[in-house]
């Protein structure tokens, strides 16, 4: 008896310790701890996952199969908008706090049905990890929200899906808005009405986003040739991003977006397969690109911002004063070109943590390794 009883806690403290965080985070998040040590909970319906996530305990949450939210707040029927056409390939729009009576009056009105759980993500709530378990960890049909205050969240290989795809303002997969210390990792998004990851206009402090696949492929979309132009939004009042070894697929559009007052770390990412601009940089976004490469990609970045930007097409020493080290040189392969030389806010890096960067060849193995599953 007395060896059956080890043998059992045994394989419970087995249990315990895989369903655990992978890594660490680097970056401008790194010391998050989520969940902590939290004894692992595994819901089974979409309305425990829904509790554990946004109650006031700290909470590992394993996710060992979909759950499904299409449905479970029924559908609505409304008068929406065709801003980019009524073809078959071409989104239309919800008309989201009047967006298409006060940005696009003109389009033409269309009818819209549209599944309700899409709209608004699940609230996320302090001292959180989510991790899905294998490739089975999968949300459809709802997003998920880091907001109102709430802090020290991980979030680790999940897909979440299927929001919406054919309506902007349809959904969005992942939302940051007043938070702190926030660390994405291995999720892919895909089928997205909006934005892939929105960090709103409040400040979103230190947040590491890696290893993600962001898959812009879609049957409707702004620009109707089935790449997804609501990408990444960054445009917090005072954020900080670390953004390393992502895949950015197919998109025609803000994949990302920066804006407000935020620092972007931009480093070992591979965008693939672009039939519009990637950055799209705003007064207020200071952005330093390194090591990563653009392939295929149309316009890595559209013209006329009033954003700041450092990209080197080589190795650079002008990264060492604030960052310890030389900035990685970007690559480029039948792409436009990213070429950004102001230097002037590299001293916004002193004293903080500075993902490692390595040459650019090295990200493109970030297709085998970036998204849910991969772990």
């Amino acid at each position: 008896m007395r060896s059956s009883a080890l043998l059992s806690s045994a394989l419970v403290a087995l249990a315990q310790t895989a369903a655990a965080v992978t890594g660490a985070a680097e970056g401008f998040a790194k010391g998050v701890t989520g969940g902590g040590s939290a004894t692992p909970v595994y819901p089974k319906t979409t309305a425990e996952l829904v509790s554990y996530l946004g109650d006031s305990q700290a909470r590992v949450i394993m996710l060992d199969r979909t759950f499904d939210f299409t449905g479970s707040e029924g559908t609505a029927t409304a008068t929406g908008c065709a801003p980019w056409g009524t073809g078959s390939a071409c989104q239309t729009a919800l008309n989201k706090d009047s967006w298409c009576t006060n940005y696009q009056p003109n389009a033409p009105k269309v009818s819209v049905k549209y599944d309700k759980a899409g709209i608004l993500g699940m609230t996320v709530g302090s001292n959180k990890s989510l991790i899905g378990v294998g490739s089975k960890g999968v949300i459809k049909g709802k997003g998920i929200r880091i907001v109102s205050g709430a802090k020290n969240v991980i979030v680790q290989n999940v897909h979440i899906t299927n929001l919406n795809p054919q309506y902007v303002w349809g959904g969005d997969a992942i939302t940051l808005d007043n938070t702190d210390l926030v660390w994405i990792d291995h999720v892919t998004t895909s089928l997205v009405g909006r934005q892939h990851i929105v960090l709103g206009n409040s400040a979103s402090g230190r947040v590491t986003i890696s290893n993600n696949k962001f898959d812009g492929q879609s049957s409707w979309s702004a620009t109707c040739n089935g790449y997804h132009y609501w990408g990444m939004y960054f445009t917090g009042s005072n954020d900080m991003i670390t953004f390393k070894n992502n895949y950015i697929y197919h998109f025609s559009g803000r994949s990302p977006k920066v804006a407000g007052n935020t620092l972007l770390h931009a480093v070992n990412n591979y965008w693939h397969d672009s039939k519009g601009h990637s950055f799209e940089l705003d007064a207020g976004a200071k952005v330093l690109v390194e090591g990563s490469v653009f392939q295929n990609v149309e316009t890595p970045l559209e013209a006329g911002g009033a954003g700041k930007l450092f990209a080197s097409g080589g190795a650079s020493t002008a990264c060492s004063q604030y960052l310890g080290r030389s900035c990685q040189g970007n690559g480029f392969g039948s792409s436009g070109a990213l070429a950004g030389s102001d230097t002037s806010f590299l001293s916004y890096f002193a004293g903080k943590n500075i993902a490692a960067a390595t040459d650019y060849n090295t990200a493109k193995n970030v297709v085998n390794t970036a998204g849910f599953g991969k772990i």
